[in-house]
């Protein structure tokens, strides 16, 4: 089916956010990327005026905290932006603001730049590559994000050679690979950003560690069809803290029950099998050690965008694409390839062939929700599902992960 090429109304807002981390992979803030909603972006042309609607709707309408918690945002700026002093009302504590590349080297950026600073705002450089000639750039800034892929290793090491002498801190963007990452951490980088962060890590020669071994072995029977009612309870009651999770997310306002639940095989008559096996395994995985936080809160919104679509295009099987969404991170939490995962848990052939090629109706959701989390918007509006239900998954995505940190943190 042909995309379809409907203008988007001015109301409405597309934002997407990528996670920051430190060198301890702790998230310390997220990129808001924002785009035109137009298919042909070419159709738009005043850039400023699209900037000015997504950043009002980040902090008026959709709210900073729903975006990105207790973190900072770090935000692009056009020349507009910042010469016109727009973004000095934003709350300084909690933006990090990004000169683009494309904004020129000359005295009203520089004064700009100067300002913000001594109001107390952070002011990196994004996409940066230095030359002697823009060291006054680099002198009125905080951070500087260096394009590992635009870059490659070898001039990214030069890159921050060069930059070591000045007092800013170095975010390694785009980073795609282990190989990657263990370089960038060799040079001493303090922050990370790319896509790598959610994809496998790829740990060669490395066997899973017994406690995740056993984890995914619960996982396993969890997902296996065959496990029947008493099992599942023997597998919960085994862990009284994952009885007690159970049990308070099955009482929680999600569920809205008009009395309260207080054993497993009433939770299961009452939720449902399926949904029953799928919050239990999310529970589970909870439990991995050494893992940041972020990936399962990733995991999370990614399950309940798939779920959110497979509603609103009539799916049966909305607790099944649930589940791909969720497992698509265990690969980057067991640091194994996804093949080697799946050999353990009893999936469907469909919900296998989504996680492992993106193949069939779930792995084509699971695409979308990918290029959603990326801002990927070309690779969306070459394909036929409305944003509209894209965007609207996404904040339900957001707020449900949102309701259930409480639990995960117990």
């Amino acid at each position: 089916m042909a995309p379809t090429e409907t203008p988007v109304a001015d109301t409405q807002v597309l934002i997407g956010r990528q996670a920051i981390f430190d060198a301890q992979l702790q998230v310390i803030g997220y990129e808001l990327l924002y785009r035109s909603s137009q298919v042909n972006a070419a159709t738009f042309s005043d850039g400023d005026a699209v900037t000015a609607r997504v950043m009002l709707n980040a902090f008026l309408e959709i709210g900073l905290d729903q975006l990105v918690g207790p973190h900072r945002a770090f935000i692009n700026l056009t020349t507009k932006f910042l010469r016109d002093q727009l973004c000095e009302d934003l709350p300084k504590d909690r933006v990090v603001l990004e000169i683009l590349e494309n904004i020129p080297m000359e005295n009203s950026v520089l004064e700009a730049m100067a300002r913000l600073s001594s109001q107390g705002f952070t002011v990196a450089l994004d996409d940066f590559e230095y030359h002697e000639g823009l060291r006054p750039m680099v002198e009125q800034c905080h951070m500087v994000k260096l394009d590992v892929m635009a870059l490659g290793l070898e001039r990214l090491a030069a890159q921050v050679a060069q930059l070591r002498p000045f007092n800013v801190k170095l975010l390694a963007e785009k980073v795609e690979t282990q190989e990657e990452f263990e370089f960038c951490k060799g040079l001493g980088l303090d922050y990370y950003q790319g896509y790598f962060f959610s994809k496998p890590v790829i740990v060669e020669g490395a066997s899973i560690p017994p406690n995740q071994m056993a984890i995914l072995t619960l996982v396993g029977k969890l997902q296996n069809p065959d496990t029947g009612m008493g099992e599942i309870e023997d597998i919960i009651r085994q862990d009284v803290a994952l009885s007690y999770k159970v049990l308070r997310y099955v009482n929680s306002a999600f569920f809205s029950l008009s009395k309260k639940v207080d054993s497993i095989r009433q939770a299961a008559c009452l939720v449902g099998m399926a949904r029953l096996k799928t919050w239990a395994t999310l529970l589970v995985m909870a439990g991995l050690d050494n893992k940041p936080l972020e990936l399962l809160m990733m995991a999370l919104v990614r399950a309940k965008m798939c779920e959110e679509i497979a509603f609103a295009l009539k799916e049966s099987d909305a607790d099944e694409y649930f589940t791909v969404g969720l497992f698509s991170v265990l690969d980057a939490l067991l640091d194994k390839p996804m093949d080697e995962v799946l050999a353990l848990v009893e999936l469907s052939p469909s919900s296998r062939s989504a996680l492992l090629e993106l193949s069939g109706q779930m792995g084509t959701v699971l695409e979308y929700v990918l290029a959603y989390e990326r801002g990927d918007w070309d690779a969306i509006h070459s394909r036929s599902l409305q944003m509209d239900i894209l965007r609207q998954s996404y904040f339900a995505a957001l707020a449900f992960k949102d309701s259930l940190v409480p639990l995960l943190n117990e």
